[in-house]
């Protein structure tokens, strides 16, 4: 009968049945044997308490009145039995000094004796097994053997229990600093909203990272990660703060009667500005947050989403700040993220490519070159210009991915049209700040050139005024000043439409400035926009700068702009901006014909 019982558990444990249930069956079983015992099995946490975990004939009252019960010589049978890793046996509840505190207690059940052995494994006690007698006395040797069984089975499903809870713990947690990992974030926002309390979300991305890694190794980026799930994990508590991934983190802000997220958040950015020791370095971490409050009636899904519609407008226009979701602008958000997804998955998914617009020759129309325009493909095959998600290259690690994707594919056209003996001048490619940041602008370019076989002076590199705005703009010119160096030309972009434009003039080193379209739009009619015209032609001659105006649609601007002393230009009247075959046909023809390119005209 013993040996048929043991094997029924040891079944139970191997199949991974639940703790509770497998020893629940085991003091049933036991009590069938034994008819006046009641059995209890308690467990011990890591603050040397004690709490109910089986026994099915105890009363609930009773239960709960001993959950908790803190280890120590003389606490009850159980309490001195753990304190001391030995058995304890009292034959007399009423008389025994250990159960001074607990007789009134266990009595009125019936409990007239008690003997708790300690269930120990790897010389740790895990908790109690206790019988419980109705009469005063001490166990039969059938019931020590019983006992025997019961605490070495229970050893064995404690055991395995607590090594499962570990695996799940190890995989929950993020190994970099400790917190939470997405996993465990999954699961504590769906406990959340399946309360119904209040509760909000902050998402924080930590600023620089990247440019963290790049100057002082990532070992340094790591040390700053980790310091910064320390401090989260202070701040925020268990099961509060959480690491996503990356420089990506997450705070689940719970209230009793509202969130206010406001003063959660602020509360984060103060306790990231001390700095912090990274790889021997001396960093001053940051972050941007972003975050929605919980509505009832919304999903997970869009919660979630909403504090990310917040974090991206905080990327992009409040960075190291906060930025709460606001419902009333919600459509704006979504519109702005729409485009950073619309990207991120297209560059994720390989649907992003170059289309070329030629640059031409105002006098004969041929060409001199060629402007590098980012393309995407949609899932649905359409192609969508970069207007549609021109909101997105704000965000800086973006638009640096889109860059050197863009780079990548202008340096293998360039290579397949030399080998073809075409001459297509240069193509020009267009950078933003986020090109900047780690300062070794040229040496990527020229690296994925050389690469390639594409010399230098093959590339012109297109920026606009935006680079240097909030930026420490000597680093933008010596960077410049390197791309120059290298052999390549640089063009100011959307020249007259930005801030102080003259004076970047003086002090950025150009090769080429291009005339917004809106000039070009409307020096036809508009005295003013002419003269605006006239004086940048006349300026750039002064100082040597070749001028390329742009959005030329009609012969009638093309005209005006040669009677003004304009040489070069680019818009529909001469072409759209059309696929490396096309472009591909244009350089052939005009090749074959050594003569004007036919303007291929196009629907506004």
């Amino acid at each position: 009968m013993l040996t048929a019982f043991q094997n029924m558990i040891l079944e139970k444990i191997a199949k991974g049945d639940g703790l509770d249930d497998t020893l629940d069956c085991l003091c049933r079983a036991v009590e069938d044997m034994v008819p006046d015992i009641v059995t209890s099995v308690l467990s011990l946490d890591d603050n040397c308490c004690l709490h109910h975990l089986a026994g099915p004939s105890i009363a609930a009252s009773y239960a709960t009145a001993i959950d908790g019960l803190r280890i120590a010589e003389g606490m009850g049978s159980c309490g001195t039995a753990a304190s001391r890793g030995s058995a304890v046996l009292v034959e007399s509840i009423a008389t025994h000094p250990f159960w001074a505190a607990f007789k009134d207690l266990a009595l009125p059940f019936g409990f007239k004796a008690c003997w708790s052995t300690p269930i120990i494994s790897n010389g740790k006690v895990l908790g109690t097994f206790a019988f419980y007698f109705f009469r005063e006395r001490g166990p039969s040797d059938f019931e020590k053997q019983i006992v025997a069984a019961c605490v070495h089975l229970c050893a064995i499903g404690m055991d395995r229990e607590l090594r499962s809870i570990e695996r799940r713990r190890i995989s929950q947690t993020d190994a970099l600093t400790g917190l939470p990992n997405r996993s465990r974030f999954n699961e504590m926002i769906a406990l959340e909203d399946a309360a119904k309390r209040h509760w909000g979300l902050l998402l924080m991305d930590l600023d620089d990272l990247k440019l963290v890694n790049d100057t002082f190794g990532h070992l340094a980026g790591d040390d700053l990660i980790a310091s910064v799930g320390r401090r989260l994990h202070s701040l925020c508590g268990a099961d509060s703060a959480f690491r996503l991934g990356g420089d990506e983190f997450a705070v689940i802000v719970r209230g009793d009667e509202c969130v206010d997220l406001g003063f959660f958040a602020s509360h984060i950015l103060d306790c990231l500005k001390a700095p912090c020791l990274c790889a021997g370095q001396t960093i001053y971490p940051s972050g941007t947050i972003g975050g929605a409050v919980a509505v009832v009636g919304e999903s997970i899904a869009e919660i979630r989403q909403n504090a990310d519609f917040a974090l991206y407008e905080a990327k992009d226009r409040a960075r190291g700040q906060f930025v709460e979701y606001s419902r009333n602008s919600g459509s704006r958000f979504a519109r702005r993220f729409g485009a950073f997804q619309l990207l991120a998955d297209a560059l994720r998914e390989g649907r992003v490519d170059a289309h070329y617009q030629p640059i031409v020759d105002l006098r004969t129309g041929r060409i001199l070159g060629l402007e590098a325009l980012c393309r995407v493909t949609n899932r649905k095959g359409e192609v969508i210009s970069a207007s549609h998600f021109h909101e997105a290259t704000r965000d800086a690690n973006l638009a640096a991915e889109l860059t050197r994707r863009i780079l990548k594919i202008v340096a293998t056209d360039a290579r397949r049209w030399m080998d073809l003996g075409l001459d297509f001048g240069r193509v020009g490619l267009n950078v933003s700040a986020g090109d900047f940041l780690d300062g070794r602008l040229s040496e990527n370019i020229v690296g994925v050139l050389e690469n390639a076989g594409v010399p230098t002076n093959k590339i012109v590199i297109e920026l606009t005024e935006s680079i240097y705005i909030g930026r420490q703009e000597q680093s933008v010119v010596s960077q410049i000043a390197k791309l120059r160096k290298a052999g390549m030309e640089v063009a100011l972009d959307d020249f007259g439409t930005g801030f102080a434009s003259l004076t970047h003039l003086v002090t950025i080193p150009l090769d080429i400035i291009k005339i917004d379209r809106l000039f070009v739009e409307r020096m036809i009619l508009d005295r003013s926009a002419s003269v605006i015209v006239e004086a940048l032609l006349s300026i750039s001659e002064k100082l040597n700068f070749k001028v390329i105006a742009e959005g030329i649609e009609t012969r009638e601007q093309r005209d005006f702009l040669s009677s003004l002393g304009c040489l070069c230009g680019q818009g529909f009247l001469f072409s759209k901006a059309v696929d490396r075959e096309q472009a591909t046909l244009l350089l052939r023809h005009q090749a074959d014909k050594n003569a004007i390119v036919p303007m291929l005209r196009v629907a506004h």
